[in-house]
């Protein structure tokens, strides 16, 4: 298990940093979590078309403040980055309260909440602020500061690939473009880079790993522009991983194919580790970057085990979603749920019965207990479950779910009946 403690010096250290769909914040943020393991970079030019998208211009910025009649400084952006409007222009002069109150945005019914919101294609500047402070604001003249540059830079995508002994791939996918949100936004990168480093720490790998950190929805879709053939010929399962750092339970989100391998996986450890998960079907019309994986024309396997989910809990899109909100060892065990999700997915496979008409004996292959212990008992049950379904076209995961035996059992048991030559082992498709 990964510790908490170890997790909540990454946040700690990633917090303070502007990340959005571009910029030195995203480009730093990789360079921490490349401390785990190693993160190689892809820069997709301002400008480029992808699909029906433009990747927008890089944004970053120096300074973003305003100074009341009083001459006190007031929302300003080294303070709390959610201050300034995602992506705002430049603008410096001043303005009358009423001019001001043009280009704030608050929430009335979060009074105390600072909202998180952004302009990324249509240009504008603007602050945000809880509405407790914006129902204090005096008349007279405001001084406007905003330093930001808008450049033909590029947008940056980030990954870790990690071989198998197949080119059949697993994709973990998170986002990497909020400022300071906790659970909407570091809990993703924090899980994803984490579980990386366990995967990688794998002595052996049936399967090959895709870890990728993106902005959300421009990003993805330039990875599917990049990827996505490949991705169409060899994905075997994937998540988006977000959403996953509070004390809540599991909430799974399916594919659009509703039981792919990613879902049926996930299914499996939920039901088995973890009690009272919700399961939900797919939706496009809100979410995150499985409605680009998921779009019609790619239809990957691509699903989304999460915790309090986007637009579900008050907090969401809010300074209310900062450290307090979350839990440490709630991240922790959810690097843990993936784990096992990752050894299930190594686990599976389909087999061929070898000795298909009635059944084989047992015994003289050493595969018949000789005591009725309650483990033999299980593991003579698994076994005729196991033989009856290998016809090469159910896989374990599908043995487990209509006999109740875990993947993993399967797997021990599965091993020995190849040895034993009563199965073949089919190639991974």
């Amino acid at each position: 298990m990964v510790a908490a403690d170890e997790i909540a010096d990454y946040f700690d250290r990633l917090w303070p940093l502007n990340r959005s769909l571009t910029g030195d914040g995203v480009r730093e943020s990789l360079r921490i979590l490349a401390e785990l393991v190693p993160i190689e970079h892809t820069e997709v030019p301002s400008g480029a078309s992808v699909f029906d998208w433009i990747v927008p211009p890089e944004w970053n910025v120096r300074e973003a403040y305003v100074v009341t009649p009083r001459g006190d400084r007031i929302l300003d952006f080294r303070e709390n980055n959610l201050h300034l409007l995602g992506y705002s222009t430049s603008f410096e002069g001043k303005v009358t309260r009423g001019e001001l109150e043009d280009h704030l945005y608050s929430l009335p019914a979060q009074p105390t909440a600072i909202p998180y919101v952004t302009s990324y294609y249509e240009p504008r500047w603007g602050f945000c602020l809880s509405q407790e402070q914006r129902d204090g604001l005096e008349d007279g003249d405001y001084r406007v500061v905003v330093d930001a540059e808008h450049r033909q830079g590029s947008l940056t995508i980030g990954e870790i690939y990690l071989p198998g002994e197949t080119e059949r791939e697993v994709l973990f996918s998170t986002y990497l473009c909020h400022p300071s949100l906790a659970n909407n936004e570091l809990s993703g990168p924090l899980v994803t880079a984490f579980l990386a480093r366990e995967v990688s720490r794998m002595p052996q790998r049936r399967l090959s790993y895709r870890f990728v950190f993106v902005p959300e929805t421009i990003g993805s879709l330039c990875l599917l522009h990049l990827r996505g053939e490949h991705l169409l010929k060899h994905l075997a399962a994937g998540y988006v991983v977000t959403c996953v750092g509070t004390d809540t339970p599991f909430t799974l989100k399916r594919s659009r194919r509703h039981a792919s391998l990613a879902d049926r996986a996930a299914v499996s450890v939920l039901r088995s580790a973890r009690q009272g998960f919700i399961d939900l079907d797919f939706f496009p019309d809100g979410g995150s970057d499985e409605r680009q994986y998921c779009s019609p024309g790619f239809n990957l396997p691509v699903a989304s085990v999460m915790r309090a989910m986007y637009g579900t809990y008050p907090e969401y899109h809010t300074s209310l979603d900062n450290r307090d909100l979350i839990s440490f060892s709630a991240l922790s065990e959810t690097v843990d749920l993936y784990s096992d999700i990752v050894a299930v997915l190594e686990a599976n496979g389909s087999f061929q019965n070898l000795s298909p008409f009635g059944e084989p004996q047992l015994g003289r292959r050493g595969l018949y207990p000789t005591l009725g212990t309650a483990e033999a008992t299980q593991e003579t049950s698994a076994t005729m479950w196991l033989l009856n379904m290998s016809d090469g076209e159910h896989d374990l995961l599908q043995v487990s779910e209509q006999s109740g035996h875990s993947v993993a059992l399967l797997r021990t048991l599965a091993d020995r009946c190849v040895a034993s030559g009563l199965l073949d082992a089919l190639p991974v498709p």
